[in-house]
């Protein structure tokens, strides 16, 4: 049986004829506007309870306990709030793996009770940085990931390859990451940030090119719906982590 996740398939594609019907466009752009509508509701949702648990105090109690540090205001995870903060990685990996046994709706309930839950993790981003640059910093972020979404679904170069550069820069700057934690090197925080936002810039265009190439193999399918809203998650990540590389960069602290 043919895996729908995987582009590379053997299944015959659908509407592959060079020149696609009109209905095939049509089918192709309701298609993306899903994935872009599922994808912009997980960041309203996740700004929004971010906004929340960042801003009403006893909200973010729950979570957090507000310590005085040598370096200033420290924000330390209660009980509830390790769980909150390690419940996303658990339903973005549970989505990964079990999407081919899962329905559609299961896999839209856990996309926005992920959205939901990266959002309390994400609120203590209003006490580390000023509202004013966190609002620049989202903007800036959705210019440009607008634009090489953009790139990514109308240029006709095979993205394919630097797809895998790009994974494979995405696992060195993860294991960057954990080594920093111990290093705590300000240094290297810098060229780690530019690093993120360079590679998840590449990632988005490269996730857009892969999400539109899916429809050949799904349209008209049960699958679809699926592939709708794994590729707004793939989307909604890369959203998210350019967006706090950026932050990170330009941010302006409170202390």
């Amino acid at each position: 049986m043919a895996n729908w996740s995987d582009p590379r398939s053997g299944a015959a594609a659908y509407g592959t004829s060079a020149t696609r019907s009109d209905a095939y466009d049509a089918g192709l752009r309701s298609y993306m506007l899903s994935v872009y509508n599922y994808m912009m509701s997980g960041v309203l949702l996740t700004g929004i309870v971010a906004l929340a648990f960042g801003k009403i105090e006893s909200l973010q109690q729950l979570l957090f306990t507000l310590q005085l540090t040598s370096r200033g205001n420290a924000l330390s995870p209660t009980l509830l709030g390790w769980v909150v903060m390690l419940s996303p990685l658990a339903i973005v990996f549970a989505m990964s793996f079990g999407q081919n046994r899962m329905s559609t709706s299961t896999l839209r309930t856990l996309f926005f009770a992920y959205a939901g839950l990266l959002g309390a993790s994400l609120s203590t981003i209003f006490v580390t940085y000023t509202d004013m640059s966190i609002a620049q910093v989202f903007f800036g972020t959705t210019a440009g990931f607008g634009a090489l979404s953009l790139w990514g679904y109308t240029t006709k170069k095979d993205l394919s390859g630097l797809g895998t550069f790009l994974i494979m820069g995405l696992v060195g700057l993860i294991v960057a990451m954990i080594v920093n934690l111990f290093l705590q090197s300000g240094t290297m925080s810098l060229i780690i940030s530019a690093l993120g936002v360079l590679i998840f810039a590449g990632l988005t265009a490269y996730d857009t090119q892969k999400i539109k190439s899916m429809y050949a193999y799904v349209a008209g399918t049960d699958a679809m719906g699926k592939v709708v809203i794994m590729g707004a998650l793939k989307l909604y990540l890369d959203f998210i982590n350019m967006f706090l590389f950026l932050l990170r960069l330009f941010g302006s602290s409170r202390n």
